[in-house]
């Protein structure tokens, strides 16, 4: 029996740094290699905010303040059939750089400060509308 898939609740941070965003190109699936904000899934009791700030803390080493939501985005992968592989939920934030100078790690293989208006190409869906001011 195949268990159904439930929408995943995640948050992510658009960190602004004098008038650049910051973004991480991924590390891991899904979305390997593409550019994307840091972000991940919400943990019991902690609200979005929290999980988008623990996030950038997390994925690439960087102290922000969420200043509020910027949108939110249903992100659907299908299989080369097109039946559903999950459901993920993307919470994003606009955020202000408060600390600290962003790192790669296990989630981040590159990462790098962009204006809004020069992203690079391969980016996750939705990105460009999540950064416009």
């Amino acid at each position: 029996m195949t268990m159904p898939i439930r929408p995943v609740l995640a948050a992510s941070a658009a960190v602004f740094r004098e008038g650049r965003v910051l973004l991480a190109r991924r590390g891991n699936a899904p979305a390997r290699g593409l550019w994307t904000l840091p972000g991940g899934r919400v943990e019991p009791g902690e609200t979005l905010a929290q999980a988008a700030a623990r996030e950038g803390r997390e994925e690439v080493g960087v102290a922000c303040e969420v200043l509020g939501v910027a949108g939110a985005l249903d992100i659907l992968p299908r299989d080369k059939d097109g039946t559903l592989t999950a459901h993920f939920v993307v919470v994003s934030h606009a955020a202000r750089w408060v600390a600290g100078e962003p790192s790669t790690g296990p989630e981040a293989a590159e990462v790098g400060w962009f204006l809004p208006s020069a992203l690079p190409t391969e980016t996750t869906e939705g990105l460009a509308g999540s950064v416009e001011a």
